[in-house]
């Protein structure tokens, strides 16, 4: 049986770090419904499971040093998120080895990036290739 869930937090965690990159260092309000689309709530008003499991995977980043954040708007989003010095220098740093010696040195950089991974794993539709990306930010000697 497929770990769905974990393919789902792995996508989660990637739009989470890019959407932060692309703002940063602007702290900035991250809604789940950006990130996921739309989820309708069950009968009783409890928001769906893939809802909740996005939200969760925010606060999860949040408890491992990634993110900060002043507050949650419900179950809906974070407020005033904003990468951690940590996160910032893991997405920004450049692997030497992959920087294309045929593009200019500052785009090479920028493709080299591990947050050009990410975005380029998200456009990919690639869940294999989202996969290996996303493990690239929890592998220790980035840390």
């Amino acid at each position: 049986m497929a770990d769905l869930h974990i393919e789902d937090f792995h996508q989660d965690v990637a739009r989470i770090l890019v959407a932060l990159y692309n703002r940063f260092p602007q702290p900035t309000a991250i809604f789940v419904s950006d990130l996921i689309g739309e989820h309708e709530p069950d009968s009783f008003g409890v928001p769906a499971p893939r809802h909740l499991g996005c939200f969760s995977a925010m606060l999860w980043l949040a408890d491992e040093g990634f993110l900060r954040f002043t507050d949650t708007i419900r179950q809906e989003a974070i407020d005033q998120a904003c990468l951690t010095e940590r996160a910032f220098v893991l997405l920004s740093k450049a692997e030497p080895q992959a920087r294309d010696p045929e593009l200019p040195a500052s785009i090479a950089r920028q493709r080299a990036t591990l947050a050009q991974r990410l975005r380029d794993a998200l456009s990919s539709g690639s869940s294999s290739q989202l996969y290996d990306t996303v493990q690239h930010c929890f592998i220790p000697s980035y840390k």
